[in-house]
């Protein structure tokens, strides 16, 4: 089992932490000691209180807190009345920034992926940061946790090495009524030509 990446990896520019997660693995150990994993293919970028499509760009509050906690931590939120979202927090201590995990590419526990996926093919388990929450039973209850040890179940550890030229950038999906130019900032990172990342991210890599 390789380490999980540590606290001073995600202490960089949040920027840099979104492109870095490319070709990391995701690994989720679930209470019977099932190991499930993926290969993140997708990010988003949300930086501190300059952003405005970022949970930390108001006063701190009960929902956006664990942004500003140690970097390393899940950063986990309820939106749209249905879905959780995974987030990792970055940078140093009391800067509320995090990368959002869009895509995951499934590598281990696929039955049980398939099983938390019913009526859904492989592409549609993990191509999206809601669908791969539901696919390796990632809930709230997971919110700050460590991401730098595997004591929480939950964690991220190197895997691949993805080159600048298999990397594309675009703008952050999602942001509605942001005003520019944070609707337009490519604040996106996608491994090109991969199939598992999210419908709007441009699978052919053009």
């Amino acid at each position: 089992m390789t380490n999980p990446f540590p606290p001073s990896f995600y202490a960089q520019s949040t920027l840099t932490v979104a492109r870095d997660l490319l070709g990391a693995r995701l690994v989720r150990i679930l209470q019977d000691g099932q190991r499930l994993s993926g290969r993140i293919v997708e990010t988003e970028a949300y930086t501190g209180l300059d952003d405005l499509a970022s949970h930390g760009r108001r006063k701190r509050t009960r929902r956006n807190e664990p942004m500003y906690g140690p970097p390393g931590r899940a950063y986990i939120y309820f939106t749209y009345g249905n879905y959780w979202m995974l987030n990792v927090v970055t940078e140093p201590e009391d800067t509320p920034a995090a990368v959002l995990i869009r895509a995951i590419e499934p590598l281990e526990g696929l039955d049980e992926m398939a099983a938390r996926r019913p009526g859904r093919g492989p592409l549609e388990w993990t191509s999206g940061p809601a669908k791969l929450v539901l696919a390796l039973g990632i809930t709230g209850d997971m919110n700050t946790t460590d991401l730098t040890t595997t004591a929480g179940g939950l964690w991220i550890e190197p895997d691949q090495t993805i080159p600048d030229d298999r990397v594309r950038t675009g703008p952050r999906i999602g942001l509605n009524t942001t005003p520019e130019p944070w609707l337009s900032l490519p604040w996106r990172w996608w491994v090109a030509g991969n199939e598992f990342v999210s419908r709007n991210s441009g699978r052919t890599g053009r």
